[in-house]
Parts: C-alpha cells; sequence; structure tokens
C-alpha cells in the first residue's frame, strides 16, 4: 500500500495506527492528516527516535498494515 492509499483511508489508517503508537493524541493525528512527513515528524519528536528509524517502523507498519487489509 502506498501513502497516497493512506491519505484516502486516514480514518482506517488512525484507528490502526492508535494501536501500534498508543502515545499519539487525536490531535497529532489530526494534525498530519494524512501526511507522511508530518505524521513521522510527530513519532520523531514522541519518542525521540532518529529520522531513519521512523521512516523502517513506519514501512513495517504499513507492510503488516496492507497484508491485513488483503
Amino acid at each position: 500500500m502506498n501513502w497516497d492509499q493512506i491519505e484516502g483511508n486516514w480514518k482506517q489508517f488512525v484507528g490502526e495506527a492508535r494501536g501500534k503508537w498508543a502515545d499519539l493524541t487525536d490531535n497529532d493525528l489530526e494534525a498530519a492528516r494524512g501526511s507522511r512527513e508530518k505524521f513521522e515528524g510527530m513519532l520523531q519528536a514522541r519518542f525521540g527516535a532518529a529520522k531513519e528509524a521512523v521512516r523502517a517502523e513506519v514501512d513495517e507498519f504499513l507492510r503488516s498494515w496492507n497484508t491485513v487489509q488483503k
């Protein structure tokens, strides 16, 4: 699943993302509004992780979420 599809299914994605990253608030997720850059930036800020680590974690989450969606 590519990020364009995530933007189109943002509400579904948010529900799943809350399970993975429970520390993100509704306001955080609303502020991202489908933007991968904003979403990853929030993860970096919230968890103090490096950009590359966050990108890899999001990619892995998308692969697993894509499997569930099929």
